[in-house]
């Protein structure tokens, strides 16, 4: 399989990224309290070299994070739970907007 334009994919993804760009800022490698995700009305700007996180194999718990030119894969079932959790609430929420 080829691999994803970087460029191509940041493009595509867009701000919904951004809310898996908590991978890798410093302070949060310490234990995580898995209290529950909050919908941000009001998001902060987005980092001048954004992190994206996306799931590669959920039942493996697979997320991959790109940050430059960077790509690592890594395994993390708690992170690829909260991820698709989060996933399902961002289309559940699109949907409402439809109607």
């Amino acid at each position: 399989m080829e691999k994803q334009d970087r460029r191509r994919f940041l493009t595509k993804a867009g701000a919904a990224t951004g809310a898996a760009a908590f991978v890798g800022v410093p302070g949060l490698a310490g234990p995580v309290v898995d209290k529950p995700a909050e919908h941000v009305e009001t998001p902060g700007a987005v980092m001048d070299d954004p992190v994206v996180v996306y799931v590669r194999d959920a039942k493996r718990g697979e997320v991959t994070v790109l940050h430059g030119s960077r790509e690592s894969t890594y395994r993390d079932h708690a992170l690829v739970r909260r991820l698709l959790k989060a996933a399902k609430a961002t289309s559940e929420r699109a949907a409402w907007e439809v109607r």
